[in-house]
């Protein structure tokens, strides 16, 4: 099978449920393997993909297609640190939009709660917890079954890439921790990632120290980051149209700033009866209250960044119906208040 581009829908559908990635990615992979000395083209081929048709920044690829390429790519180059060669081939604009957003950011603890939050931008093969520890923050990085190590070795390398272009060349967490076993050399490996390393541990984890997490970045741009923040929202309802989840998240944006939407009104909308939606919802592992407070903190945390928006209007727009509430909910999502996470929030 040969993977040809198509439009966002097409690729969308084919993708959606089994495990997708941005065919940015196979192109990182493409040119790794040319700076190796390898036919590049005949190995994707193998792989089933065809790099002239590779075209586009939202072009998705299954999942399957890529673990083998990884395989592929490791047998031809026979180079254990195949990953972290990957991640130097890394562009700016690899993950779409979700790049746009984390160059914006106000401080790496924003970028790593952006990253969080709209990963599925670049892929559903791999999802993020960041959350601070004493006065570390730590990040894990949790793939999906099938996922090679050599894949979470290039996200490691992209996202310190990532770090360093936005802090300096210098920047290094405290420490790492990968699930992979121990290569026979590590000395790619500790050229790129520049802090200790722990092989064969119990889970993917990066350990940052707090104070270089929470400092001020240069090159912040609230407003931009914000745009692309509803930009991500709304292509992450377009990509995963066929998640049912996905499906009611777009709905309540649509309908939340009216009045909070009850279920049989969202079930109405995507043309089913309640107790069909309420099925679905639980075959997917989750239910209607679960997806209206996960999307109402999504939206309270980015139109609490833009100093436009008063809190009143905030209340309205997520279809609360009163202030109380929506200051119940809110610490009950961060453990503040909204005027005073807005007030730590980074100025703009």
């Amino acid at each position: 099978m040969t993977i040809r581009a198509g439009n966002l829908a097409t690729r969308t559908k084919a993708t959606a449920g089994r495990g997708y990635i941005l065919a940015a990615w196979i192109k990182a992979i493409s040119r790794a393997l040319d700076a190796a000395g390898c036919d590049s083209s005949a190995l994707l081929a193998e792989a089933g993909f065809d790099l002239k048709s590779l075209g586009g920044p939202t072009l998705l690829c299954p999942l399957v297609n890529t673990a083998r390429l990884w395989e592929i790519a490791v047998a031809a180059t026979g180079d254990p640190a195949f990953g972290v060669k990957v991640a130097s081939h890394i562009r700016h604009t690899t993950f779409h939009v979700l790049s746009c957003g984390l160059s914006a950011s106000s401080t790496l603890k924003d970028a790593f709660e952006r990253l969080q939050r709209y990963c599925h931008v670049a892929s559903d093969a791999v999802e993020y917890e960041f959350h601070k520890c004493g006065s570390d923050y730590h990040f894990l990085i949790e793939p999906a079954a099938g996922v090679p190590f050599e894949s979470i070795d290039a996200l490691v390398g992209a996202q310190l890439r990532m770090c360093r272009s936005l802090v300096g060349r210098d920047f290094s967490p405290r420490h790492i921790e990968l699930r992979r076993p121990r290569p026979a050399i590590i000395d790619d490996f500790e050229r790129m990632f520049r802090a200790p390393l722990l092989f064969g541990a119990a889970q993917n984890r990066l350990v940052f120290d707090g104070a270089g997490i929470e400092s001020p970045l240069d090159g912040a741009n609230p407003d931009l980051a914000l745009r692309a923040d509803a930009i991500a929202l709304q292509y992450l309802a377009r990509i995963e149209r066929d998640n049912i989840q996905a499906r009611v998240r777009e709905v309540l944006m649509q309908r939340l700033q009216r009045a909070e939407p009850s279920q049989d009104e969202v079930a109405e909308h995507l043309c089913m009866s309640a107790r069909t939606l309420q099925r679905k919802l639980g075959e997917s592992g989750t239910t209607y209250k679960e997806i209206l407070d996960e999307t109402r903190h999504s939206l309270a945390l980015l139109y609490l960044s833009a100093p436009h928006h008063s809190l009143s209007e905030i209340t309205y727009l997520l279809g609360f119906s009163s202030g109380s509430s929506f200051t119940r909910a809110f610490r009950r999502w961060t453990g503040q208040s909204p005027s005073n996470w807005r007030a730590g929030a980074p100025a703009p």
